[in-house]
């Protein structure tokens, strides 16, 4: 069913509680952010998602929407998040709470079904809200979105690294409890065997007796091989699911060490092997993130997720389409990195400025030495904001991530303006309407 508009059930129960205004301070950031977001705009945004004739009530969109701001920029986990809620008036305000609330206003995983919902779509409007408050601040106007940098950089996945040989035990372990599941009895599972001969190749590889892992190696391969083809004859039409584990098991079974596309975590097989050149990790796996950010003041206006390992040029126009549907605002200039290179990627609108150019005006000079400044906004989106290991699942999950990770970094540097006006009193005419009451 449709959202609820309020948290008043009862409001004869009112009398008997403390109002959040009586004794939390009303100059304090949440509270100053909470009454400039226009909570409005996402009941318009949202409510079409929701079918008014089934199901229970929904829970307020306000509420869905702050916790999930709240998240992403304080670092917090959906647990930690509602464990906090509890103890934190100005989290229950910003929330649109008029008392103070003693239970938790939802079970953890309300919040990865509201994310669900929203999808990729609905992460970008939450992105656009926050740069509509710092337009209507004035830390933000619309020419500063017209010159933007963009670079790409790796959201790595929650998995184990992977090796053949946890990958071929783990297949064959999915393939035993999911046949146990249908009722398909198995000439042998190899539980018991499979767990020995994984301890004995991670000792061999460890000591460098690489002939003897491999020759352990095989033996798991051929275990695997076996309950692949019993499962096959004893069950010639399986359903979906058993269907898929198959699938990624003759995968598995099959990749060498030059294959291509190979498969990397069977709960994530969408995930990629990315190559950045950084000597401390060679390897890093997970999705290719491209994030757009202004060329002046450091607002992210944009970050997209590609699937597998793409040319970081062919992502540049997916980019600042991207960037210009969240802003409403055409871009004119992008300044990148020699990744780039290659006119029949760029955008035909857009003058592209790629790093290392020479012979060209002061003005471009001092933005083109100015495209290093997105290096310290990508670490901390990723250390502060979630982005550093994504936790979402699936593929939706790879796209919404950076999106709320850029939320967070945006609704940061909203807080600190905030900070700074109340500690300071710089008197900025933009904030007069705003701050003095």
């Amino acid at each position: 069913m449709i959202p609820k508009m309020s948290e008043r059930t009862h409001p004869q129960d009112d009398f008997f509680k403390v109002k959040l205004t009586r004794f939390i301070n009303l100059k304090h950031p949440l509270v100053r952010l909470s009454e400039v977001i226009d909570w409005s705009y996402f009941n318009e945004s949202f409510g079409p998602l929701y079918v008014s004739s089934r199901g229970r009530p929904g829970l307020p969109t306000r509420l869905m929407a702050a916790l999930t701001y709240l998240k992403y920029t304080y670092d917090l986990s959906d647990e930690r998040l509602v464990e906090d809620f509890i103890r934190d008036p100005y989290i229950q305000y910003f929330c649109g709470y008029e008392f103070f609330q003693h239970q938790f206003p939802c079970d953890a995983s309300s919040l990865t079904r509201w994310r669900k919902r929203v999808g990729e779509a609905g992460c970008e409007k939450l992105l656009s809200a926050t740069l509509q408050v710092g337009h209507e601040l004035g830390l933000l106007k619309a020419r500063d979105c017209q010159r933007v940098i963009v670079d790409t950089t790796v959201q790595e996945k929650a998995i184990a690294f992977p090796t053949d040989a946890k990958l071929v035990y783990t297949a064959r372990a999915k393939l035993v409890e999911c046949a146990q599941a249908h009722g398909i009895p198995l000439r042998q599972s190899y539980a018991r065997v499979d767990k020995a001969l994984l301890a004995k190749q991670a000792r061999y590889a460890h000591a460098r007796q690489y002939r003897r892992a491999r020759r352990a190696l095989k033996k798991l391969k051929t275990h695997l091989g076996r309950v692949i083809r019993d499962i096959e004859r004893k069950c010639p039409q399986p359903d979906e699911r058993l269907q898929e584990i198959l699938m990624l098991s003759k995968r598995v079974h099959k990749q060498r060490t030059q294959t291509k596309n190979k498969l990397y975590s069977l709960h994530e097989p969408q995930v990629a092997c990315i190559a950045k050149g950084k000597r401390h990790k060679p390897y890093e796996f997970g999705s290719k993130v491209s994030i757009t950010t202004t060329a002046k003041k450091n607002w992210v206006l944009g970050t997209q997720s590609w699937l597998g390992n793409p040319f970081d040029g062919s992502t540049l126009k997916g980019a600042i389409e991207q960037t210009e549907a969240i802003t409403g605002v055409q871009v004119t200039e992008a300044f990148v990195d020699k990744g780039y290179r290659g006119k029949k990627h760029h955008p035909e609108h857009v003058h592209v400025y790629i790093s290392g150019r020479k012979r060209l005006r002061p003005v471009w000079m001092k933005l083109l030495k100015r495209r290093s400044a997105i290096e310290p906004i990508i670490g901390h989106m990723k250390h502060d904001h979630r982005m550093l290991r994504n936790r979402l699942k699936g593929m939706i999950g790879d796209q919404m991530n950076p999106i709320l990770a850029g939320c967070g970094f945006n609704l940061r540097k909203i807080l600190n303006a905030i900070f700074l006006f109340l500690i300071y009193r710089f008197r900025i005419r933009s904030f007069l309407p705003i701050f003095d009451h």
